[in-house]
């Protein structure tokens, strides 16, 4: 039996997050943070899963997708901000810990939010962006990882990524996604993306990153690292070394075959690894 997804609006400080709940309100809690150029939506199949399973979801659209939770300029953008967003809703939820779950952009916040504050995270699951530490290794010294990065050039270069990105209803965004995302799903994530303000807010990440982001330190909390074979964006190198980051028990969950988009596209295998760290931690 499927649990329905209900939205909510949380306010942290001057702003408020649109936020997706769903399971059962004694469920333990997990946190779902997603990646760009996608939004809370990308979970709904995961979170599902989690719900029938007992747990508790809570999918934010982050800092610059909320439309109200939008700020200008790129130095609102920065990890440290990132980071008290995550912090706050947890608080404002009234939730002291809870199982953290980033893709993309999400793990790179969830990795930060174990390295900096442990004692809110019940266990950690990443997926396809390995702790910062591991990528940041394979920007400097992997030539494969190098050139499968070189595509943030052009999204750290303001005005042009946008005007590239939306011109032709949102073509280039749209091909980002191949054909593994469902066109509806596509749609909603591009629709959110083309209101006023929101691409270059979610841009601003790429933007305001800086290199301190390699010296994260080892998180210590239980850890499972899931990452796709097929991921054009993340390659071999850093997945490999992520294990090396983690001061905990850690499981690495290679998905043969599969994209970028393992939220959207491996649901189930996702929900599974989740479920097993859960678990295990308990």
């Amino acid at each position: 039996m499927s649990t329905l997804l209900e939205h909510t609006h949380v306010p942290v400080g001057p702003f408020t997050f649109d936020v997706t709940v769903g399971g059962p309100t004694d469920g333990d809690a997990v946190l779902l943070l997603h990646g760009y150029p996608e939004s809370a939506a990308s979970w709904s199949r995961v979170a599902t899963l989690l719900n029938d399973a007992g747990l508790r979801t809570y999918a934010p659209n982050q800092r610059g997708y909320s439309r109200s939770a939008r700020p200008d300029g790129v130095e609102s953008y920065r990890i440290d901000h990132l980071v008290a967003d995550v912090v706050g809703l947890l608080d404002a939820l009234g939730l002291d810990t809870a199982h953290f779950v980033g893709h993309d952009w999400g793990a790179a916040v969830a990795w930060i939010v174990a390295a900096r504050h442990p004692d809110r995270i019940t266990s950690l699951t990443t997926v396809s962006v390995p702790h910062p530490a591991a990528f940041g290794w394979a920007l400097r010294e992997d030539a494969d990882q190098k050139e499968r990065s070189s595509y943030i050039r052009l999204l750290r270069t303001e005005g042009k990524a946008e005007r590239v990105l939306l011109r032709d209803d949102a073509q280039a965004l749209r091909a980002m996604f191949g054909d593994v995302v469902a066109p509806a799903l596509v749609d909603e994530h591009v629709a959110l993306l083309g209101e006023p303000g929101a691409l270059t807010a979610a841009l601003n990440w790429y933007r305001a990153m800086t290199s301190d982001f390699a010296e994260t330190p080892a998180v210590t909390v239980p850890t499972t690292y899931v990452w796709s074979t097929g991921d054009i964006a993340m390659g071999r190198a850093a997945a490999e070394r992520c294990g090396e980051f983690v001061d905990a028990p850690y499981e690495f969950v290679v998905l043969d075959g599969a994209t970028h988009w393992i939220p959207e596209e491996c649901p189930e295998p996702l929900a599974r690894a989740i479920l097993d760290r859960a678990r295990a931690t308990g």
